[in-house]
């Protein structure tokens, strides 16, 4: 394996064994990214504080200090997480020249962990979107196939990985903005159950879905990540108060006698060929490790996508409200106050942005908020119920992580028919659960193909261990 698609695990092993330095594997890094640069993965690069951070740990380890298992690793951040000093945008005008004041929650933990961050990646703007083609700074292109998008709204994070323009990278889920990049270039994208990482920081779109996960290069990677991300965070109002654990603890342990079950309803029309072969052949191989593998329901699965695109609007009508050019990011100036309000919004905010705006304002408005708003909180009940009956019976759920694989980049867009791709994934953001994205194979295009695995909450060591057997196998 190459410097530039090495496991946090692996380079770990070679700082502590003294066959490369810090130094050595940030600059390459930041040589791959300046050579790269035209996938357009980074928005800001953070080249001299990496420099001194990755100087910093090969002191340490020249005065025979232990290192911890990030240290030193060069690594990349989802521009809608805040980073005292350094730009932090949404890939969005509005924001354009905010600098955030103090770090995320997770950003301090990785300083703690000795984290080396190379830079923000580009993203879909406020994280609306799922191909990244809705960037202020223009799309990213998928390393794969630089023709094709590399989902989104985290593909920056998915591409600077797959590009080797990172070791590993943090995203941010709300209806599978970490999952379906992951697909899209071939990694393995972890949603923690929502709470189990802290959202201080994150710039939100969706508060009751928003979520900060890894976007890795193996299982065991996901792990490592996440035994420093997780924790409670009194910051957080909705930061869950449970112990930590050890993530890693039991990948390549046995899961015979697992029962995992494969929702009918995630493997209907749209669904391509290529992708429900590769989760039949997937299901043959964990039935052959002896695990239990078969057909279930989630009957209210079919009204994800329309409860999704009620609540994720509504919430970020009202977390976008505070972009009004008097606080701080863009201001045009006008005449008056409520020009001022107009112009700077019309201006600041792209066509997507725009339309979820709208979206959640009507869902919200006098008349409307029974209809449509309160059904679709009725609905997410309904939804959160399918998986306890599911999980009453099945350790897990089996499913594709997208209907397809990357589409060509400028494709003629249809929101509409964009929106209903996410019926793989929205799910588990609707009822808080944890989800993680593999790579199974390619198309008959080269083009890498995702499974997904959904777990019970707060059981994600769990899912790290299928989800190493799936890996094990030569199915990942």
């Amino acid at each position: 394996m190459s410097e530039q698609r090495a496991t946090i695990h692996a380079l770990h092993e070679q700082l502590v064994n003294k066959e490369c330095t810090s130094r050595s594997l940030t600059e390459a890094y930041l040589q791959a990214m300046e050579k790269g640069k035209d996938i357009n993965a980074y928005i800001t690069v953070n080249r001299e504080a990496a420099l001194a951070a990755a100087d910093a740990v090969d002191e340490k380890i020249a005065r025979g200090e232990a290192i911890g298992t990030l240290e030193g690793i060069p690594m990349a951040v989802k521009d809608n997480i805040c980073t005292e000093g350094l730009r932090t945008t949404c890939a969005s005008k509005m924001l354009d020249n905010f600098i955030p004041q103090y770090n995320a929650d997770v950003v301090e933990k990785l300083h703690a962990a000795g984290a080396v961050i190379l830079g923000k990646t580009n993203m879909d703007e406020f994280a609306m979107g799922s191909t990244t083609e809705t960037s202020y700074y223009g799309p990213t292109k998928n390393p794969v196939d630089e023709t094709c998008v590399p989902g989104g709204s985290s593909g920056g994070s998915a591409a600077a990985v797959a590009a080797g323009q990172a070791v590993y990278a943090l995203g941010s889920d709300t209806g599978g903005s970490i999952r379906q990049p992951a697909a899209f270039c071939g990694l393995v994208g972890l949603k923690p159950t929502y709470g189990r990482v802290s959202r201080y920081g994150l710039i939100a779109f969706a508060s009751s879905l928003d979520q900060i996960g890894p976007l890795v290069n193996d299982v065991r990677d996901a792990g490592i990540v996440m035994n420093v991300l997780a924790g409670y965070d009194h910051r957080d109002s909705t930061s869950a108060n449970v112990e930590s654990e050890d993530f890693t603890r039991k990948i390549g342990t046995s899961i015979e006698g697992v029962k995992i079950g494969l929702p009918k309803e995630y493997l209907g029309e749209g669904v391509s060929p290529a992708i429900k072969a590769r989760l039949e052949a997937v299901s043959e191989a964990l039935r052959a490790k002896g695990a239990i593998v078969e057909e279930c329901s989630l009957p209210t699965t079919n009204y994800a996508i329309p409860a999704y695109y009620l609540i994720a609007p509504a919430e970020a009508s009202s977390n976008l409200a505070r972009y009004d050019g008097v606080r701080y990011g863009l201001r045009v100036q006008a005449d008056d106050m409520i020009s001022m309000f107009k112009e700077t919004r019309k201006e600041g905010f792209g066509d997507e942005v725009k339309r979820r705006i709208m979206l959640g304002t009507y869902a919200l408005s006098a008349g409307y908020y029974d209809a449509y708003y309160l059904k679709a909180l009725k609905v997410r009940h309904l939804i959160k119920d399918d998986f306890e009956k599911a999980f009453a019976t099945y350790d897990c759920l089996l499913t594709p992580a997208s209907v397809s694989t990357a589409p060509k980049i400028g494709a003629t867009y249809d929101a509409v028919a964009t929106y209903k791709q996410d019926i793989c994934t929205v799910t588990s953001n609707l009822a808080g659960l944890p989800a993680i994205s593999l790579p199974s194979g390619k198309d008959e295009n080269g083009l890498p193909i995702g499974v997904q695995l959904i777990g019970k909450a707060f059981d994600e060591a769990f899912l790290l261990q299928v989800a190493a057997q799936i890996e094990e196998i030569g199915m990942a």
